[in-house]
């Protein structure tokens, strides 16, 4: 057998071939090499789309969730049910996620959105209805875009770094991060300990046989509700899911409802007024960021719990003979039982106010906020006969409210608090009874 070296030396030392070791196929294989280049190429002018850039992504889908994505090109949101949830968005000019009308519960978590190159019409996300949680804007000339006919939620969000705080005609903004009430007052301090003396009991209060869907109440399977007809009542069911309330005079009793949603489990929209919620079960699946929001409502005998806030109550919102409990507590929440975000004719009473939580021993943030950002003004506050304890204070009133006429008289409290039973009892427009504001292990006064 001739053994024939395939690498001659010359070739090794990258001298070449010699005449007696060239190889006549090589010619043809390069050859055949760029035949296969230009119609690679000839491929790629055919068939490739162009720029990702040139028109938006459209998600046409019900219920779809994109998760986890960087997406270069604008969005457009065509079915109900979409969720975006940590996605990087980067538009260069252009809106970067806009939503078609007619387009339901839009929902937007955890993102961030980057107008690159943008004008002052440059919109991070909207007009439309949709939730924004915790969403960040870089660039952007109209970060969030709403109006009254299209709504919007806006919870823990920000622009180019800072709180938005933004208000709207119709929308909700709960700004990142809301003050503590505590957190100026000091070093928490353990809550005094006085041996009962004959103390009211709970049961005086709303709490699990007095509130939440009767017994016996045979209960039908639901989805997520969006009521639309003036007048509508709904009655014995078991939804699962949220509720959107967009009309005026509708009654919600006899029914539980549990909301695995980032928003509201019942949020009024538009110009919805006068609904009663009555004989219901709230269950905020762990999530939720409050029970219902926002005006033009009667919440009674409710059992509402596991949410981060229970109601939240604006103008013309009364919560009455209601149990809230089992807040929960997520990543910077600052859980209150009953929040006032602002608005006039509102009224808290009679109400079992259970902010703390044993199981876990978190006081959480207060069983009644007074006052929010935006700073809106509180006028005309009625909160009597409520059993309270937990909070950095029972009862939070911000440094920066502006209020008139709330009214703090008649409510029994535990020692559950971390700071103390009132944040600024004295601030201008609060009137704290002092001799019938008691504790509930001794009835004395609470000394404001």
């Amino acid at each position: 057998m001739n053994n024939v070296d395939p690498f001659p030396p010359a070739a090794l030392r990258g001298g070449g071939d010699t005449p007696s070791t060239a190889r006549p196929w090589r010619p043809l294989a390069v050859l055949a090499v760029c035949l296969t280049v230009l119609g690679a190429s000839l491929w790629l002018i055919v068939a490739w789309p162009g720029p990702t850039e040139a028109g938006p992504l459209v998600v046409s889908e019900a219920n779809a969730t994109v998760t986890g994505s960087t997406i270069s090109r604008p969005i457009e949101i065509a079915a109900d049910g979409v969720t975006l949830r940590r996605v990087l968005i980067v538009v260069d000019g252009a809106s970067a996620v806009t939503i078609r009308p007619g387009v339901l519960d839009t929902v937007i978590e955890e993102s961030e959105i980057h107008c690159v190159g943008a004008t002052g019409d440059a919109v991070a996300v909207g007009p439309g209805e949709y939730t924004a949680v915790r969403v960040r804007t870089h660039g952007c000339g109209r970060p969030f875009a709403r109006t009254l006919d299209a709504p919007a939620t806006i919870l823990d969000s920000s622009v180019d770094g800072e709180p938005y705080t933004e208000t709207v005609p119709g929308s909700i903004t709960v700004a990142a991060d809301p003050a503590d009430v505590g957190a100026v007052e000091g070093p928490a301090v353990t809550p005094r300990r006085v041996a009962a003396s004959a103390p009211t009991p709970l049961g005086s209060w709303p709490g699990p046989d007095s509130t939440g869907v009767p017994a016996g109440t045979v209960l039908t399977r639901s989805g997520p509700l969006d009521l639309r007809h003036d007048g509508q009542v709904v009655d014995g069911l078991d939804v699962e899911g949220c509720v959107l309330v967009r009309a005026s005079n509708v009654t919600i009793r006899n029914t539980r409802i549990t909301c695995h949603g980032p928003a509201f489990a019942i949020r009024m929209l538009g110009t919805a007024d006068n609904l009663l919620v009555t004989d219901v079960e709230i269950d905020g699946g762990g999530r939720t960021a409050a029970a219902i929001c926002c005006v033009g409502y009667t919440v009674r005998r409710a059992d509402i719990h596991s949410s981060v806030d229970g109601p939240r109550v604006g103008s013309r919102s009364t919560v009455v003979d209601s149990w809230v409990h089992r807040l929960v507590r997520t990543a910077n929440t600052h859980n209150d039982a009953v929040q006032a975000v602002g608005g006039s004719d509102i009224v808290v009473r009679r109400n079992r106010l259970d902010a703390y939580r044993p199981d876990t021993a978190d006081p959480m943030n207060a069983c009644l906020m007074i006052g929010s950002k935006p700073r809106s003004a509180v006028r005309n506050v009625l909160v009597e006969g409520n059993y309270c304890t937990g909070g950095n204070y029972s009862i939070g009133v911000r440094a920066d409210l502006t209020g008139s006429g709330i009214v703090i008289r008649a409510n029994t409290f535990g020692r559950d608090y971390r700071y103390g039973v009132i944040a600024r009892p004295d601030q201008p427009g609060v009137e704290w009874d002092r001799p019938s504001n008691i504790w509930f292990d001794t009835g004395e006064p609470v000394v404001g």
